[in-house]
């Protein structure tokens, strides 16, 4: 039974993105027959790769941006900790007192002043944005969630999660930034086939789903 996904805009654009990741797996796969000189099949791979990380990630940030803008326009304390405690800079409590913005547009644009241009590849730094929007723990909860999506036919844990995400960062890395050139030599590239990036996506949309559904929860 296929696993539902939540129905926002942000987690739309995030389905979207990985979709376009799979299309390149899709050119690649349809290309390999002919054997073109011209061109490396497994380019397509390495594109679909980095797309699929840059789809979490720019989910990620929307789904900070979208959760905090919802918690801080709401009346109470029935926030998080991180977010009942997180100071805004006087210039933008000045521009609350004066009547220019509310408080929730004043913190969710300091927000994205801290965190629009961050990196949310890394286990620990996802998990330091997200505080704002969850007290939970955020990686424990998505391999309880994949655990149970799989029949409690895997055992995964906080720290196995973080590194199957982190294996699959660190390859869009080398990729993004070394053109996937093995250590110490100028031409000769990783290998990369359909099986390799097909999993990555795979992974990277299952992540994303488990932690939306610890989010909701």
């Amino acid at each position: 039974m296929a696993i539902p996904r939540p129905d926002t805009s942000q987690f739309e654009a995030f389905t979207t993105n990985i979709a376009y990741a799979r299309k390149m797996v899709d050119a690649g796969r349809n290309l390999a027959p002919f054997k073109p000189a011209a061109i490396d099949v497994g380019d397509f791979y390495r594109a679909a790769w980095v797309q699929s990380v840059a789809a979490i990630d720019h989910w990620f940030h929307e789904e900070l941006f979208r959760r905090v803008a919802e918690l801080a326009a709401k009346d109470g304390t029935d926030m998080p900790l991180q977010l009942q405690n997180y100071e805004i800079p006087l210039r933008q409590v000045e521009a609350v007192q004066r009547g220019d913005v509310t408080l929730a547009e004043a913190v969710v644009e300091h927000v994205k002043e801290r965190w629009g241009s961050a990196s949310l590849q890394n286990p620990r730094k996802i998990s330091e944005a997200l505080k704002l929007v969850t007290d939970k723990n955020v990686w424990q909860g998505a391999a309880a969630q994949i655990n149970t999506w799989q029949g409690n036919r895997t055992a995964y844990t906080e720290k196995t999660l973080k590194a199957q995400y982190v294996t699959i960062t660190d390859r869009r890395n080398k990729i993004a930034h070394d053109a996937d050139l093995v250590d110490g030599d100028l031409k000769q590239r990783r290998p990369i086939d359909e099986h390799d990036v097909t999993d990555a996506i795979n992974w990277i949309d299952r992540i994303a789903l488990a932690v939306a559904h610890v989010l909701d929860a």
